[in-house]
């Protein structure tokens, strides 16, 4: 059984505990931290949209399309679905001669309650480009769109279906996949993600290395490992894109830059690479918790980076609030994590 690693306070009383497993590893593979199961396969989900966005520089699409550091931070991201997110991913798509109807994640109304409110109130509806993997998407159709080139066939054609997991796009999502993680995903169970590719559960303390590999670029090829660092810098560069207004990881990545790359995954999972310390970081929630996920893994880094950086802070130790702005209660790591 995995130990609690957040604990949910009403008052002083303990009111929810939060149970899960960590792992943090080098590039070398080296274990420095585990708690818990870490060799239990998990569904990391859009946690590892950094490598799943890694052949869209190796593949040259990046550089054939002039792609810029929004664009490239927004193909690593689960954004809100804010005009700014919405206007990235379609110029992105414009720079290939195409529009929303290329994209295959589905349409989602915008994550910030906010700009969905305006929407609706201009009586507007939502598109794919407003779905949080729009510009994860829009990147895969990038690639679809140089390998069509270099194989001298329609762009739109070629690109159409790449979601399956036979195409040609999502075999080199695939591979870049089993090459960072060190797993040969086309092995592992699979299952079908919320934006329609094909999810791969792995194991943590493969995520970790994978996450210390792109960090460093230590066990990686110069292709894969000139990639990471290009996308790392982008999103240094243009964390907003990565999700939003007042989302952890904006808010974090703005905080610590080049420091640390971070991200989210669905049910409770959190994915993370410290270069200058070489580590790579890997968590999960048992129950699908995404604030346990965000407190658990501020707790980390705080330990990690040695910081008590307020942003880090207000997500370990939340205060809860109720609907009249009282102060309920508080989310704190639990003994094991602190």
């Amino acid at each position: 059984m995995n130990p609690v690693l957040i604990e949910v306070l009403r008052g002083a009383a303990v009111e929810s505990r939060h149970a899960g497993a960590l792992a943090i590893v080098d590039a070398s593979g080296h274990v420095h931290t585990a708690l818990g199961d870490v060799d239990r396969p998990i569904f990391p989900r859009s946690a590892v949209k950094l490598l799943q966005a890694l052949p869209l520089v190796a593949s040259g699409a990046t550089d054939a399309f002039q792609l810029t550091d929004a664009e490239l931070s927004i193909a690593c991201a689960s954004h809100s679905g804010e005009p700014e997110h919405v206007a990235t991913a379609a110029g992105m798509l414009a720079k290939l001669g195409l529009d929303a109807d290329a994209l295959e994640c589905g349409t989602q109304w915008p994550g910030r309650e906010p700009v969905l409110r305006a929407m609706a109130a201009r009586g507007e509806v939502a598109t794919p480009l407003h779905n949080n993997c729009s510009g994860k998407h829009s990147g895969f159709v990038c690639v679809a769109c140089v390998m069509a080139r270099n194989a001298g066939t329609h762009p739109a054609e070629f690109a159409r279906g790449y979601v399956a997991a036979a195409h040609p796009v999502m075999r080199e999502v695939t591979a870049a996949l089993s090459a960072t993680t060190g797993i040969d995903a086309e092995r592992a169970p699979r299952g079908i993600d919320g934006c329609s590719i094909p999810t791969f559960a792995l194991p943590l303390r493969a995520l970790a290395l994978a996450f210390a590999r792109c960090g460093t670029g230590q066990g990686l090829s110069d292709a894969n490992a000139r990639a990471a660092r290009r996308l790392r810098r982008a999103v240094a560069a243009a964390p907003f894109m990565v999700g939003g207004t007042d989302r952890f990881d904006t808010r974090v990545m703005e905080a610590f830059g080049e420091q640390l790359f971070c991200k989210i995954g669905a049910e409770g999972v959190y994915c993370a690479a410290l270069p200058e310390l070489g580590l790579g970081v890997a968590l999960k929630i048992d129950d699908g918790a995404a604030r346990a996920a965000e407190a658990a893994f501020a707790a980390v880094a705080q330990w990690l980076l040695k910081t008590e950086a307020p942003v880090l802070r207000d997500y370990s130790h939340a205060v809860l609030r109720n609907w009249r702005g009282t102060e309920v209660g508080a989310l704190r790591p639990a003994f094991t994590l602190s």
